[in-house]
């Protein structure tokens, strides 16, 4: 499982015309689900989306987590994170999960963080998607959590 999170002032998915998720303070996380992810790897990702502190306290200092921040969470799926550009010029995503595979983990991950009480809104699922968000900082980081017996 691969994770892109940006710390935000504002986010917003759109399918279409539809608002489908948006979120003010907090973090934008395009999540990409590879072949092998499991119940650990959404575990992992849950633990540390709650507890990395990257938001500021008072004295401009990156030293609270999501809850302390006061923040919310916009999950949006992205398979294209685990893209391959290594040979040619077009992308292979053959370590991306499948779909059947990926949307029950994203929906678990989900509802891992929903349970600890984090404001959730997420995508919509292998829909087209147009996100509009308002970087904070700039603060944006990768986060991976292989598979214990990963060949990627």
């Amino acid at each position: 499982m691969r994770l892109v999170l940006q710390r935000v002032a504002r986010a917003e998915v759109r399918v279409g015309e539809e608002a489908v998720g948006a979120i003010g303070r907090g973090l934008l996380v395009l999540v990409g689900v590879g072949r092998g992810d499991g119940p650990l790897e959404v575990e992992a990702a849950a633990e540390k989306l709650l507890h990395l502190r990257i938001f500021e306290d008072a004295a401009g200092k990156m030293n609270l987590d999501l809850a302390g921040a006061g923040g919310e969470l916009l999950l949006v799926s992205q398979f294209t994170l685990l893209a391959a550009t290594d040979r040619g010029r077009r992308p292979s995503f053959e370590a991306a999960a499948r779909p059947e595979a990926a949307a029950p983990l994203i929906e678990q991950l989900a509802e891992r963080l929903r349970d600890s009480g984090i404001s959730v809104a997420t995508g919509r699922f292998g829909a087209h998607m147009e996100v509009d968000l308002v970087n904070d900082g700039p603060v944006t980081l990768v986060l991976d959590f292989p598979p214990p017996d990963s060949a990627r």
